[in-house]
């Protein structure tokens, strides 16, 4: 195939993307923002700006040079790992450039062929990808369906290879918890190991913001666990805890550790600085906790349907890309920053709002965003979904 036929190809899928309304476009978000990953606000938050500046000036080099294996490693990021792992309540950490790496570089070097893998059908495409490339042979279990997943786990029991349960812990999608009190029950009786991603949890749930394992007191239980530092940490990149064996095994092993440029060393700074500013916004979290209640009981008041949401993640279900596309642009016109959210990214038939709810929203705006939404769906030339937009 030569080149002019590759752009063809290309040119006919975004043709078809267009044509089914999913096509999608980069833009600059504008009034109250419902689609920010930003949960306590920290990345506008002054004494977090303050401390990047001082970290910068502390650092030799804004530049890390090269991957941490050789010339990136540095003061800075061996002490932010240590503290962090003392706040995620593990025995090591190791960081990586993001999210994706993480999950990718965690799962393709621990997992074997030979190996079952067991994943919520809703986890992250991080976690997906990362599965696949390992090699292992993976069994995807309806979301939260621990019956499914058990039965899965005794059929599959009598192998020679490992067992690892794979799943986030609040779904970035779905707005719901994993539960993970039954899940590591059903791992250790089938002798399986347990993966929690706390992307959508760090900062926001358990005590002092450290996530859900810390919340129910599990965190050394646990295979690894991975907190991302882009959201509510207002950073950049993510630690995977565990056992200092999990580290020293990621260091030898994981591809995206490995191959990959380090951070600058200032970088460790504007994470420490992060942390310490999550341990103390109890404040935030109590809001957060209190619009996103309300929003629930609003939105279900006029018979939306918000799913199993139970935290600060609100999806508003709509049906069709139509519908959820004029729903965003009323709302949009009505100084809401919010996007659709459209298959691949979710199931087809279950477009929706995603509204990521952050601790700088009133509970006004909450009040008012609702109004705006029952209007902009009564409004719609398209016949919404009875059974996806109600309850």
């Amino acid at each position: 195939m030569n080149e002019r036929a590759i752009d063809e190809r290309m040119a006919l899928e975004l043709d078809s993307l267009r044509a089914q309304s999913q096509f999608r476009t980069l833009e600059m978000p504008g009034g109250v923002n419902l689609y920010s990953n930003d949960y306590l606000e920290l990345s506008t938050d002054p004494r977090l700006k303050h401390a990047v500046l001082e970290a910068v000036a502390r650092a030799a080099s804004v530049g890390s040079t090269g991957s941490r294996l050789l010339s990136g490693n540095s003061r800075e990021w061996e002490e932010v790992e240590s503290d962090f792992a003392q706040f995620a309540g593990t025995e090591a950490a190791l960081y990586f450039g993001s999210g994706y790496a993480a999950n990718i570089g965690l799962l393709a070097s621990i997992l074997k062929p030979g190996d079952v893998v067991f994943s919520d059908a809703q986890n992250h495409a991080s976690l997906i990808d990362g599965m696949r490339l390992s090699g292992a042979t993976k069994i995807v279990y309806p979301h939260r369906d621990l019956q499914f997943l058990e039965n899965a786990l005794r059929e599959h029991g009598r192998g020679a290879g490992a067992m690892v349960i794979v799943t986030e812990s609040v779904f970035s999608m779905e707005g719901d918890v994993a539960p993970v009190e039954d899940l590591l029950r059903i791992a250790r009786n089938y002798g399986a190991g347990l993966v929690l991603d706390e992307a959508h949890a760090i900062g926001v749930c358990g005590p002092q913001g450290r996530g859900v394992a810390a919340e129910l007191g599990v965190e050394r239980e646990l295979l690894a666990i991975v907190h991302t530092c882009g959201k509510a940490l207002a950073s950049a990149g993510a630690f995977v805890c565990g056992s200092r064996t999990l580290r020293d095994y990621l260091v030898n092993r994981a591809r995206t550790f490995i191959f990959s440029t380090a951070m600058p060393p200032y970088m460790a700074g504007q994470i420490q600085a992060a942390v310490g500013l999550a341990r103390e916004a109890s404040d935030r979290r109590d809001h957060l906790r209190q619009i996103a209640a309300s929003l629930r009981e609003e939105l279900a008041a006029r018979r939306f349907n918000v799913g199993t949401s139970t935290t600060h993640i609100v999806p508003v279900l709509l049906g069709t890309n139509e519908l959820a596309l004029h729903a965003a642009s009323e709302l949009q016109q009505a100084g809401f920053a919010v996007k659709a959210i459209r298959p691949p990214t979710v199931p087809v038939g279950t477009a929706r709002l995603r509204l990521s709810l952050t601790s700088r929203i009133s509970l006004e705006e909450i009040h008012r965003l609702v109004t705006v939404m029952d209007a902009a769906c009564k409004s719609s030339p398209q016949v919404p979904s009875t059974s996806a937009v109600h309850a």
